[in-house]
């Protein structure tokens, strides 16, 4: 062996194991990134269950799903199926369509409770941050990766779904990011199980498969695109039509277009009917225009020149077609679905419109973007959820000292009625339904006399309800600050 040689490969050694030490700062300074959030996110769902402002609809919904598939049981979620009338045995792959939710079930054998679904979907939403990290580094560089990554962990609509108790949307960022960045890496197996699972997640991610094929279409990649609008296709009229049939639901539960028709079918041909009314619809409102625009504007529009974009399409549309205001809105979880797609679409949005301008090498506009984007999620935190937490009054709550020892005398192991704010509290020991107007017979009641409360309505009519059931042969055991815990005699 030469000297000449023995340098070359002694340099090439060096070179690997710095490159080694550069990925390894890399991994923990976007950990730390993807901790930090994590840690915040939770502390915003937890301070809100130690509060009682989380709700039963349907932080309750989801625990009572994820503690039947932790005791290897269907999922029976009883505070749902006894609101619509359709039995204590009523399961949740009835309502919505998320078998997703028994890879949680392992999480239970470790705690049993509510919290365990806080901590982990803020993990789940952190867990999207490193892929978005790479995708970006790759298109971008480093200094653009790390702020688009805060800008996302900063993000308005991950912070809403956060701020509202836990819901199948903690699984999507996570899968999205997966498949979009494995996909760009050329590793297409990750990137198809990445796909296949948003399918388990709930029965509408079958929309997000079609937008993921419209955008593999436009990429060029046709075979492969075509075979997952096919998919995604399928899987809508298959779970739609079938499965939650199948398992006690109705499918009809979830049709918000009854303005276009009762029906696909007739939604469509309506649609193509009067083709202007159809284009104008998403706009139609002034909180559609509201969402619409506080989706793109992270990425300062520029996610609207990328195909990536096509993926988030469906169920955008979705959600804008729908009478259902509360889908409009940029208050709930919904936004959460197409958050991560929208990023990375602003991500390879700039990098074409750099190619398109001839300037792909100019890390001075990459950087000068990811830093207006990281500054304009900043901006929108006091806005949202997020503003909460550094905010004193967020961590007290006047009523909590009378709610907990409202939750204490209900014993362990029975069936209570509990008002929406207070079920979270007893779900972990109790069987909680929901309390509404209409009476379950629960042996135990916990009402709340002193607000408006869904779905039950005003307070003076929570007093009235709570004057017939002790006319009934209930016994009032507490009171206090309006709460009012009842017994069955």
């Amino acid at each position: 062996m030469t000297g000449d040689t023995l340098a070359a490969r002694q340099g090439a050694s060096a070179a690997a194991s710095l490159w080694r030490i550069r990925l390894s700062g890399h991994r923990v300074r976007v950990g730390a990134i993807a901790l930090v959030a994590a840690v915040v996110y939770a502390v915003l769902g937890l301070v809100k269950l130690a509060t009682f402002r989380a709700t039963s609809f349907d932080l309750v919904i989801v625990d009572q799903a994820v503690r039947n598939y932790a005791a290897l049981r269907p999922p029976h979620i009883p505070v749902l199926g006894m609101f619509h009338g359709r039995g204590m045995d009523y399961v949740q792959l009835a309502d919505h369509f998320s078998p997703a939710y028994a890879m949680l079930a392992p999480l239970y054998w470790i705690h049993d409770g509510p919290e365990t679904l806080i901590v982990a979907q803020a993990l789940l939403f952190a867990a999207a941050i490193p892929f978005i990290w790479l995708f970006t580094r790759r298109v971008l560089g480093v200094a653009p990766a790390y702020l688009v990554s805060v800008a996302y962990a900063l993000s308005w609509p991950v912070a809403q779904a956060v701020a509202f108790d836990a819901h199948e949307v903690m699984f999507v960022p996570v899968l999205t990011a997966i498949m979009i960045e494995r996909y760009h890496a050329g590793h297409r197996l990750p990137a198809l199980i990445a796909m296949l699972d948003l399918l388990l997640v709930k029965e509408d991610m079958g929309l997000m498969v079609i937008g993921a094929g419209l955008c593999l279409l436009v990429l060029g990649d046709r075979l492969r695109g075509l075979l997952c609008v096919a998919l995604g296709a399928g899987a809508v009229l298959l779970v739609r039509g079938l499965a939650i049939t199948a398992f006690g639901g109705d499918s009809k539960d979830f049709w918000a277009y009854n303005h276009l028709g009762p029906d696909v079918p007739s939604a469509i041909l309506a649609l193509l009917r009067d083709p202007i009314a159809a284009v104008l619809l998403p706009f139609s409102e002034e909180a559609k225009v509201d969402t619409l625009f506080l989706l793109v504007w992270p990425t300062l529009l520029l996610c609207l020149l990328s195909p990536l974009s096509l993926v988030a399409l469906p169920h955008v549309l979705e959600r804008m077609l729908s009478d259902r205001s509360q889908w409009w809105q940029a208050d709930f979880q919904y936004s959460a679905f197409t958050v991560v797609i929208l990023f990375c679409a602003g991500v390879d949005g700039l990098s074409r419109l750099l190619r398109r301008l001839k300037r792909s090498d100019d890390a001075s506009l990459k950087l000068a973007w990811a830093t207006a984007a990281c500054a304009v999620a900043i901006t929108l935190v006091p806005r949202f959820a997020l503003d909460q937490l550094y905010h004193p009054p967020f961590y007290q709550e006047p009523k909590a000292a009378a709610a907990a020892e409202a939750v204490s005398k209900v014993p362990s192991g029975v069936t209570v009625e509990a008002v929406n704010s207070v079920g979270p509290a007893l779900t972990s020991r109790t069987t909680v339904l929901l309390w509404t107007a209409r009476s379950h017979g629960a042996p135990w009641v916990v009402a709340d006399t002193s607000r408006w409360e869904f779905p039950f309505g005003s307070a003076d009519e929570q007093r009235a309800t709570v004057d017939a059931l002790q006319g009934q042969g209930y016994a009032k055991v507490f009171e206090r600050d309006g709460y009012v815990v009842l017994r069955r005699g």
